[in-house]
């Protein structure tokens, strides 16, 4: 029997979610947006089986729905869903990013035969829209899933199975819990950079100099700051409770930064910069997360004796110092994939130069 998988904006990553499952044994995906353009675009790039701007053509006989729409928008799609026919135990998720306003809004399906199960794909990407969505994007990442108390086990294996398409790994987590760990780990971290790069943006005005020199490590560090301000809008209003209490705790880290400047307290300097280095190094450094990694490529190899050997040689000829390398897929008969990481965006742009003239396929 065919499993329909109804995805409501194929975007980065609902679009990446689609990429997963579209061609596997007996499921179908379909795609929806409000828009005829996208949709279009949809097939055309051979995202989704066929797509619809039809919220009931799509979610009528679906097996599955994943809601891949902003945090703004979801109340309103959950609203309309809940009003329809659904098919008895129909699985409804969303990826947003913060989790108990969603669970809250989602006590409408209590009174239908669908199920909802939370969720949170934990990777992303510098780019957008459904021209970023890779089949790679999930693999390895965590997948948060905030089930009630009361969700069927069946119903939440069924979407665990679905899931493993994707690689990720599927980690159970609170809603509460979830909205209050991810507003440290990503969302205070985006208001930092954002302020930064506007303190830095008004000394500016007065010295272009700043803008210049800026150009290097602080444009690295900063790279959040370039997040979607309508995305992010959505999200920190939604987590506000929490980010408050999060932003009043970082006013007193940072009182207490400048207090040691102020006393000329080296020793305080050195214990905090020793403090930060002894867990920053306790971090997993491979496993995707919020913030992800940007000097990253995949190159599609041939199962041959010595290819990769090859491919490092040809990268070391050249001088272009590679950080890590990573066999994500090599079984018989399927082409293998590298996933190459480097320490820079320079060394990342001349690795995809030269691999794509050596006749390799090369994907970020």
């Amino acid at each position: 029997m065919m499993t329909k998988v109804a995805i409501f904006g194929v975007g980065l990553i609902g679009g990446s979610i689609a990429l997963c499952l579209k061609g596997q044994p007996n499921i179908t995906v379909v795609g929806y947006s409000n828009r005829s353009s996208s949709v279009e675009k949809y097939v055309q790039r051979g995202v989704v089986d066929s797509g619809t701007t039809s919220v009931e053509e799509a979610a009528l006989d679906a097996d599955f729905i994943f809601l891949c729409v902003p945090v703004g928008l979801m109340d309103d799609y959950m609203q309309q869903l809940s009003q329809l026919d659904l098919k008895p135990g129909c699985i409804i998720t969303d990826v947003g990013s913060t989790k108990a306003s969603v669970m809250a809004s989602a006590q409408v399906f209590k009174q239908t035969s669908a199920v909802f199960i939370g969720g949170h794909p934990m990777a992303g990407s510098e780019r957008s829209g459904v021209e970023a969505a890779s089949s790679r994007l999930l693999e390895n990442a965590f997948y948060v899933l905030t089930a009630a108390e009361d969700t069927p086990a069946a119903s939440l294996n069924q979407l665990i199975e679905l899931l493993s398409y994707t690689r990720a790994q599927i980690v159970p987590v609170d809603a509460k819990a979830h909205d209050t760990i991810v507003g440290a780990i990503s969302h205070l971290p985006h208001i930092i950079a954002v302020g930064l790069v506007n303190q830095i943006r008004g000394y500016n005005d007065n010295d272009g100099l700043y803008e210049t020199l800026a150009a290097g490590g602080f444009r690295d560090i900063t790279r959040i700051a370039s997040g979607d301000p309508s995305l992010w809008r959505d999200i920190l209003l939604d987590n506000k409770v929490v980010l408050l209490q999060l932003l009043n705790d970082w006013q007193n880290n940072m009182d207490q930064f400048k207090r040691l400047l102020e006393q000329d307290d080296g020793d305080g300097i050195v214990h905090a910069f020793h403090q930060a280095g002894n867990f920053r190094s306790k971090m997993p450094e491979r496993r995707k997360g919020m913030l992800h990694s940007i000097y990253d490529c995949y190159v599609d190899i041939p199962d041959h004796p010595g290819i990769i050997g090859s491919i490092a040689s040809e990268l070391g000829n050249a001088q272009i110092n590679l950080s890590n390398i990573q066999i994500i897929e090599n079984r018989e008969q399927i082409p293998g994939v590298l996933k190459l990481s480097f320490r820079t965006q320079e060394h990342l742009d001349q690795a995809i130069v030269l691999l794509g003239v050596q006749g390799y396929k090369v994907e970020q």
